[in-house]
């Protein structure tokens, strides 16, 4: 008679305590009898049952030494904390069902062209966990440098919709916009939302952490309110107040997206394709029905010229038309950063300053957010750009907004000051001149090498600007770290980069003047 996992002797759980992060993994005993009797080896895929008829598939690690008894099972943090074990519950592992969508994965990566079943087969499994990160990533790169077409885009789109719980508000007009990124410190969602929301509109902002960024804006929002809401939460705060500025990952809105975004963070790759599918895919599961898209288009930025922000922007309106998503694009300057601060907290003391209209507000910062709210009252309210843009204006500039956004913070959970990283490294000018270039790939690795955005506190403050005449001794960047090893990495990695920021002399073919 064949023994089913249910009459095999069981296994002990045991909580080890060990963070791998998303992605549940087991750890069993090179000695286990069940490592013998069903064959299991290192990176086995593997069905776990517990007790009460729970089942989680988890990676299996194979243990030498005394961490485990023979019949002992350990489990990473987050395996234990799905099923919600406790010590010495009894576990039983066994082969989990053959992946069938894995093979319309290895189809992708031989460059054949998915239809709706297919995408829809690979998300379902993703959100019932029966991919671990190697499959994510074979997935992710399979759908990399452009190889997926439009259809495609919208069968991914609309798979990672139907993955997850969607919104309807009831509404006939709901706005949401997104920022293709690629710009430190281009922190407009908050002051742009509290602004929209003064005006009226329904803005139910639902945002990612950072993804190949020093900071997402779920990131920045986090040092000042609570965004992990509920799907129950956020209603209540988008009835009271009109808007919300939240984690998406918190409310299963595209669930798929959320997995996806952790391993495309470990690989540094965001392609257009699955850029627009993420995107798309959150704004129509928050109910959204006017999107707006900003590009910042520049050398050093993620969309690098006018040429490939075309082909993108038309990839975005062919998937929004294809699903009844009303969508404008917004091509913005993407030459430098904006703001300030480059890092959650960093950006959170920027977004601050401009909504109080400090006169320490970065006004980049602030006239770009102006543009981007003016072009989506525009947009719904059927009038003029620059009627738009002065409505928008007032609406900051009167406090209006300011009052909203505090509104926002304490129906989320109250508003509170972002931290401040107790080390710092300056970069300052060894010559005088005029600014004549500033990398922002460079400044954003430079960012996240300093701990940004785990260290919330951690990032980089630039306070020039392109064109802007520096004398000798004066700032060009600071590095801020919450410890000092991180901070050196930053600062060794800014000693070999040291062409982030570049100077020119006043005069053409003059050299630059020395201190």
């Amino acid at each position: 008679m064949m023994l089913t996992p249910e009459r095999m002797a069981p296994l002990k759980a045991r909580r080890l305590g060990i963070d791998t992060h998303h992605e549940p993994t087991l750890y069993l005993p090179a000695n286990s009898h069940v490592c013998r009797s069903e064959g299991f080896e290192s990176l086995s895929r593997v069905l776990i049952t517990t007790h009460q008829g729970q089942h989680l598939i988890a990676s299996l690690n194979i243990v030498t030494g005394v961490l485990l008894a023979d019949d002992e099972v350990g489990f990473s943090e987050s395996a234990w904390q799905r099923l919600q074990l406790h010590p010495e519950d009894p576990i039983w592992l066994s082969h989990p069902k053959p992946v069938q969508s894995l093979s319309h994965v290895r189809a992708k990566v031989y460059g054949h062209e998915l239809d709706d079943l297919q995408f829809q087969s690979i998300i379902n499994d993703i959100v019932d966990g029966r991919y671990a990160d190697v499959h994510l990533a074979a997935f992710i790169t399979a759908c990399g440098d452009d190889s997926l077409t439009d259809r495609e885009i919208t069968s991914l789109t609309q798979a990672m919709v139907k993955s997850g719980s969607t919104l309807d508000w009831r509404l006939p007009l709901v706005v949401d916009k997104h920022c293709v990124g690629g710009l430190p410190g281009n922190r407009t969602t908050p002051i742009v939302v509290s602004i929209l929301a003064a005006c009226g509109l329904t803005v139910p902002k639902t945002s990612s952490r950072a993804i190949t960024s020093p900071a997402g804006t779920a990131d920045t929002m986090e040092t000042l309110t609570e965004v992990s809401l509920s799907l129950e939460q956020m209603r209540e705060v988008v009835g009271s107040e009109g808007g919300c500025l939240a984690w998406g990952g918190a409310m299963r809105l595209s669930p798929a997206d959320d997995l996806l975004i952790q391993v495309e963070r470990a690989l540094d790759i965001d392609s257009e394709g699955q850029l627009i599918a993420s995107v798309l895919s959150k704004k129509i599961a928050a109910g959204a029905t006017h999107v707006l898209i900003d590009i910042p288009v520049g050398p050093t930025a993620k969309v690098r010229s006018q040429d490939a922000a075309d082909r993108l922007a038309d990839s975005f309106r062919a998937v929004a038309d294809n699903l009844g998503l009303k969508l404008q694009v917004l091509f913005t300057d993407g030459s430098q950063p904006v703001g300030r601060g480059i890092g959650p907290a960093l950006e959170a003391h920027d977004l601050l300053a401009v909504l109080q209209n400090l006169p320490t507000a970065p006004l980049d910062l602030k006239q770009r957010a102006e543009q981007v709210a003016g072009a989506m009252l525009a947009m719904v309210r059927e009038i003029s750009l620059e009627d738009a843009q002065a409505l928008a204006e007032e609406t900051l500039c009167s406090g209006a907004a300011w009052a909203k956004f505090r509104a926002i913070c304490e129906a989320q959970g109250g508003l509170r000051h972002p931290p401040v990283a107790p080390y710092r490294y300056a970069l300052v000018a060894e010559r005088r001149g005029r600014v004549s270039t500033i990398d922002n790939r460079i400044l954003a690795k430079i960012a996240k090498l300093a701990g940004a955005p785990a260290d919330p506190a951690a990032g980089v403050e630039i306070p020039v600007k392109l064109g802007d005449e520096v004398e000798c001794q004066d700032i060009l960047l600071m590095i801020h770290a919450e410890n000092a090893g991180e901070l050196n990495y930053a600062v060794e990695y800014l000693n070999d980069h040291t062409q982030v920021i570049q100077l020119e002399s006043d005069t053409q073919g003059e050299q630059v003047s020395p201190c």
